[in-house]
């Protein structure tokens, strides 16, 4: 488990500079410049990332359930994921009707993936890994709005076209990981 620990630490460490030091954040931009700074963050993310793999690959091989996620539930977490999937898609397209409501939804995204894997999966190690993901998530959230709210930051209207394609394209990516890529990547087939 100290490997996934510390991969959190890092990974999520380094994506809560805005939400616990942002000015520090602003300061080291300035000093270091933005390119380097990208690149510091990005070799970071990266390490945390890995230990994260690595290290929950290994905590998967524990003994210990703390609840077991009911075949109904499965189907929960199927539905959410495939809102997840809608909202992630929906950080990206340009001008959708999503992202003009809810400003950021990269992070609602994550946050709705961590709490449907949480209600499908009680070892301590997937506590540990999607209970951290979705604390960070939900004080990201608010932190983004937060500091929206301080800019006076206006989102552009969302269109039609933009909001299908990202349904569309979130849909597709949703089944496509869903029926297969989730196999291959986890070792777990969530739908088959």
């Amino acid at each position: 488990m100290g490997m996934l620990i510390l991969g959190l630490v890092i990974f999520l460490g380094v994506h809560s500079t805005r939400i616990v030091a942002d000015g520090w954040r602003t300061a080291m931009i300035a000093r270091l410049g933005e390119k380097p700074w990208k690149g510091l963050y990005a070799l970071l993310s990266i390490a945390g990332f890995v230990l994260i793999v690595w290290g929950f690959n290994q905590a998967r091989q524990l003994p210990g359930l703390l609840w077991e996620g009911s075949m109904g539930m499965r189907h929960v977490t199927s539905l959410l994921m495939l809102i997840s999937f809608v909202l992630l898609v929906a950080a990206y397209v340009p001008r959708n009707g999503i992202k003009a409501r809810l400003h950021h939804p990269m992070v609602l995204g994550v946050e709705v993936w961590a709490l449907a894997h949480l209600l499908s999966n009680g070892s301590p190690a997937d506590v540990l890994l999607f209970g951290a993901f979705l604390v960070w998530a939900a004080l990201s959230f608010r932190a983004a709005r937060a500091r929206d709210r301080a800019a006076q930051t206006v989102y552009p209207a969302g269109t039609t076209s933009g909001t299908v394609i990202t349904v569309v394209v979130g849909v597709l990516a949703w089944a496509v990981f869903a029926f297969w890529a989730h196999g291959l990547l986890i070792g777990v087939r969530p739908l088959g």
